[in-house]
């Protein structure tokens, strides 16, 4: 029996794995199943989680700017820029425009309206930053302040500008009826005055001799206001008060021309009231109606036009602004008209009814005892029924009218 125990072929032993091997491999097996007939879960899970992430550092990014962007929403919305607009820092200018004209600079400069005007021009103004943007600060026609957003590759340099006047050119839009953006192609900043200090006078400009046609503008109505220099004219030298002036074109019309004659070598005129004087000296009109003489010497002249003879013409006199009733007078015979002035105002008619009714000479007649008188010379060569009226304004400023009178007039042929 032992021999036979001995013979008999001895079995193998095979290792067991151990128990959590055995474990690991069935819950292996077990997420294979589980994960492998919906392999795009996962992914899709693995990109909301991605998504989440860059979210989340976009929102810290903003996070640091939150200041600024609270604020943008507020203010591009007044100069044009949409809020979901990126910040315009532009590195390339747009194409050349076409220059603005008059009209359209107008419509620019004007709060309330000119939205959708666009061209090439220039503007100047006050430098402002606003949540890092440089604007420009122009105060338009009537007074209102106008802000356009500046653009173009000098946009990060401006802002170091601000509070400075600056002058910009380039291609302006305006956007809004308050304001636009302009792309900067050239500008110029002027350094503000310091604290506590006026700023600097700027030097007077010298004085120029007046060509022969800038004294044709001055002397004509409408024409010339802001015009200055050293020149002479030649007129007829009447009083207002105390005051000479001389009377240059218009005589006796409400466009009359004539310049308020200063200075000491004015004082000696009093003996040429009446005549025609041709002065000398700094001449400056200050509207389109007249302006003022600082005479540095004078000189009685001829007068330019030949006075009409009366000697054989049938005259009708009107003496003083109490006249009633219908004045009758003959086509080519003379009516004179005498209306006492006082200090300060002067007697005119309208332009249009001094040609109608032909008026030929407006004379100032000085009075020894107390303000003079003006003299209106008719020869009328229409006939028909006419309404003169005559206006005592304020010399030098013919819209101010103080008082009127009116004349009617009837010509028989």
């Amino acid at each position: 029996m032992a021999k036979a125990k001995s013979g008999a072929p001895k079995k193998k032993k095979i290792p067991k794995k151990s128990g959590s091997k055995a474990k690991t491999l069935s819950k292996r097996h077990a997420l294979a199943k589980t994960s492998g007939p919906h392999p795009h879960k996962a992914k899709a899970s693995q990109a909301a989680k991605g998504k989440a992430a860059a979210e989340k550092g976009k929102g810290s990014a903003r996070a640091d700017t939150s200041p600024r962007a609270a604020s943008k929403e507020t203010t591009r919305e007044m100069h044009g820029i949409t809020p979901d607009q990126s910040r315009p820092l532009a590195t390339k200018l747009p194409a050349l425009g076409r220059p603005l004209t008059k009209r359209e600079m107008e419509q620019l400069l004007t709060a309330g309206e000119g939205r959708g005007v666009v061209g090439e021009g220039s503007l100047k103004g006050n430098l402002t930053v606003k949540d890092g943007f440089p604007y420009l600060e122009v105060v338009g026609r009537d007074k209102r302040e106008l802000v356009f957003l500046l653009q173009g590759p000098d946009q990060e340099v401006l802002p170091a500008y601000v509070d400075h006047k600056v002058s910009v050119s380039g291609f302006i839009r305006k956007t809004t009826n308050y304001g636009g953006t302009v792309d900067v192609r050239k500008y110029s900043a002027k350094k503000p005055a310091p604290e506590g200090h006026p700023p600097e006078p700027a030097g007077e400009t010298k004085l120029k001799y007046l060509s022969p046609g800038e004294i044709e503008q001055i002397s004509a109505s409408g024409m010339g206001a802001g015009m200055r220099g050293f020149g002479s004219l030649r007129g007829d030298l009447e009083m207002t008060g105390e005051d000479f002036f001389l009377v240059v074109s218009n005589a006796g019309t409400r466009q009359q021309v004539s310049f308020l004659l200063q200075g000491k070598a004015a004082r000696g005129m009093r003996k040429q009231v009446g005549q025609t004087v041709q002065v000398t000296g700094v001449i400056e009109k200050s509207s389109g109606w007249g302006g003022v003489v600082q005479v540095e010497s004078f000189e009685p002249r001829s007068s330019e036009h030949r006075g009409f003879s009366r000697e054989s013409l049938e005259v009708v006199h009107v003496e003083g602004a109490s006249a009633e009733g219908v004045i009758e007078t003959r086509i080519n015979q003379g009516l004179t008209v005498r209306l006492p002035e006082r200090a300060g105002y002067i007697w005119a008619i309208e332009p249009t009814m001094a040609k109608r009714v032909g008026l030929r000479e407006a004379n100032y007649q000085p009075s020894e005892a107390g303000p003079g008188s003006r003299e209106f010379f008719f020869t009328p060569r229409n006939t028909g029924v006419f309404e003169i009226d005559f206006f005592l304004a304020k010399a030098f400023s013919p819209s101010q009218v103080s008082k009127t009178f009116k004349l009617s007039l009837a010509v028989k042929p």
